[in-house]
C-alpha cells in the first residue's frame, strides 16, 4: 500500500508541474526571449505587434508561467477599439517547446479569459489558428466586420465575448487604446535634461 501511494504522490506531483501568476519585472527578459524563440525575432513586424507597441497591458492583465522557477509561458492583454467598442487583444500566447504538452497553453489562456471576465471586460480579440482557440469559445462570428491595422487572414481574427452580445454591431479598424508606456531614461536624456535646466 505505501509504494501506490508514493507512486500516486509522484505522479499527481508531476500532473501539475507549473503555476501561473502575474507577470513581474524580473519576468520581462526571459519573457522576450521566450517570444522570440516562439515567434522568431522579426515578432515586431506582425501587424498585431501594432497594437501593442508603445502600450502597456491592461491592468493585471499579464500572466506568466513558471516551471522549477523558469519562466515557460507567457500571456498578456491588451486595450483596443474593436470600431468604437472597447475590448481587449490577446498576445502573444507563448509556450516553451519543452512544456508544450503540459497543458501550460491551456491553462494560460483559461486563466486570461477568466481575469478578464473578472474585471469586467466584455470581449476578447485575438489573431490566431481557429483549430486551437475554438476550444476557448473563439470564432470569426463578430469579427467579419473588423479590420486590423496592416495585413491579416480573415479566418484568423477571432473574439470571444465574454457578455453576451458584446461586439453586436463592432464594425471598422480595431485601434490600441491602453496607457502608454514610458520610455525608459537613457544616460543621453538625463543628460539633456541636466543642460536644459
Amino acid at each position: 500500500m505505501t509504494a501506490v501511494r508514493k507512486t500516486t504522490a509522484a505522479l499527481l506531483a508531476d500532473a501539475a508541474p507549473f503555476a501561473i501568476r502575474a507577470e513581474r519585472a524580473p519576468d520581462v527578459a526571459a519573457r522576450e526571449n521566450l517570444l522570440d524563440a516562439c515567434f522568431g525575432e522579426d515578432r515586431h513586424a506582425r501587424t498585431c505587434q501594432r497594437l501593442r507597441d508603445g502600450r502597456a497591458p491592461a491592468e493585471g492583465l499579464a500572466f506568466s508561467a513558471v516551471r522549477r522557477g523558469k519562466l515557460v509561458g507567457t500571456v498578456r492583454l491588451w486595450h483596443v477599439s474593436a470600431g468604437g467598442v472597447p475590448a481587449l487583444v490577446l498576445g502573444p500566447l507563448a509556450v516553451d517547446a519543452s512544456c508544450r504538452s503540459l497543458g501550460v497553453g491551456a491553462a494560460l489562456m483559461n486563466h486570461a479569459l477568466a481575469a478578464a471576465q473578472a474585471r469586467g471586460h466584455n470581449a476578447v480579440i485575438l489573431r490566431g489558428d481557429p483549430a486551437y482557440y475554438e476550444r476557448f469559445g473563439f470564432s470569426v462570428a463578430r469579427t467579419s466586420e473588423l479590420v486590423l491595422p496592416g495585413p491579416f487572414e480573415r479566418e484568423r481574427l477571432l473574439a470571444v465575448e465574454l457578455r453576451e452580445g458584446a461586439l453586436m454591431g463592432a464594425r471598422g479598424m480595431i485601434a490600441a487604446t491602453g496607457a502608454k508606456t514610458r520610455r525608459p531614461r537613457t544616460a543621453k536624456t538625463r543628460a539633456m535634461t541636466a543642460v536644459a535646466a
